[in-house]
């Protein structure tokens, strides 16, 4: 595959600035679903791969930036340095594979919890609806910033609070009890 010229400054993603010879380099290249709903790609060589899925390298801290486009058994074909570079259909068709494999709901409120100890059943509001989710243990509640929590449940669902001093008072003690 015959490669763009990359610009003299080196890029950075999150911070980290990436040396040359570990500069990512995007050719053009085509993705798109078959008649099974699976998504396939074809690079600048001419190459397809089958079953292809979009990996985002930071989901949460830069969700625009660095997405990966993996084969079915999980080798790196394309490195996309950011989202917005790309063009129209490739970029609303790489971020409508995405959302297909991503689901993280965030949590918008808490209404309640069955016990202050764990296991506990918590009520919550998200942003696709009310929902029960089960805490099997303080454990499962990973602060990845002051403000930024990742809850697992017990049936391996992750939630997001992405603002937590921007919560409401209630869900804000109830959450307290927990951390």
């Amino acid at each position: 595959m015959s490669h763009s010229t990359q610009s003299p400054q080196t890029p950075s993603i999150l911070g980290v600035t990436l040396s040359e010879d570990e500069r990512p380099v995007q050719g053009p290249f085509e993705i798109e679903q078959d008649a099974f709903g699976w998504w396939r790609l074809r690079l600048e060589d001419g190459s397809l791969h089958e079953r292809v899925v979009p990996v985002r390298a930071f989901p949460i801290a830069a969700p625009q930036e660095g997405v990966s486009i993996l084969s079915h058994e999980g080798r790196e074909l394309l490195w996309i340095p950011r989202l917005a570079d790309l063009h129209e259909p490739q970029r609303s068709r790489v971020e409508a594979a995405l959302q297909a494999r991503e689901f993280l709901p965030e949590i918008l409120q808490l209404y309640g919890v069955s016990s202050f100890a764990t296991p506990s059943v918590w009520r919550v509001k998200t942003h696709r609806g009310d929902t029960d989710l089960l805490l099997k243990g303080e454990e499962d509640i990973r602060r990845l910033s002051a403000n930024t929590l990742i809850i697992s449940d017990a049936h391996g669902v992750q939630y997001l609070i992405k603002h937590l001093a921007g919560m409401d008072r209630h869900s804000r003690k109830l959450l307290d009890r927990f951390l």
